[in-house]
């Protein structure tokens, strides 16, 4: 089974839905989710925020972290993964943001990506740094990690009472 398969199922039996909201990825963990049959009992939305304009207007990031954090930061994540739970009808919401490439800077380098997983009041952010691996390979895995943070997310809404 694969991963988005065994997500799907694991919301289904505790009846989670799901929203992702991507930049970096374009979609990709969405698209993932919705290539297994019956995904639309689970996911409710995909938000594709790719430019900060988008990410302002559809998930509510403020202009004001864009211009303190920019883009690529954890800040940013957090607004945009509570962004898409508010914006949803989703119990859990993941965001990526990241320097795909090809390119990069001394501060943020082509690999980095940053992660937001929010469901009810709490917001869960993380970087991962997957070097310089092409901007395919980065793509693909950020948007693994982030099925797996769903996964996590949904593993602790499961457990509450």
């Amino acid at each position: 089974m694969s991963p988005s398969a065994a997500l799907l199922d694991l919301c289904r039996t505790h009846e989670l839905m799901l929203a992702t909201a991507e930049s970096c990825t374009g979609g990709m963990v969405g698209a993932w989710l919705t290539e297994v049959p019956g995904s639309s009992d689970v996911f409710d939305r995909g938000f594709i925020t790719y430019s900060n304009a988008a990410k302002q207007d559809m998930l509510g990031v403020k202009p004001e972290s864009l211009d303190a954090h920019g883009a690529v930061s954890e800040h940013v994540a957090a607004e945009m993964a509570s962004g898409a739970l508010a914006r949803s009808e989703a119990d859990i919401a993941v965001s990526i943001t990241g320097i795909a490439g090809p390119g990069g800077s001394e501060h943020k380098p082509e690999g980095r990506v940053c992660f937001g997983l929010a469901y009810e009041d709490i917001v869960h952010i993380e970087t991962l740094d997957f070097g310089p691996l092409g901007r395919e390979q980065v793509r693909i895995a950020a948007a693994q990690h982030a099925l797996e943070l769903l996964r996590q997310g949904a593993v602790a809404k499961s457990k509450q009472p």
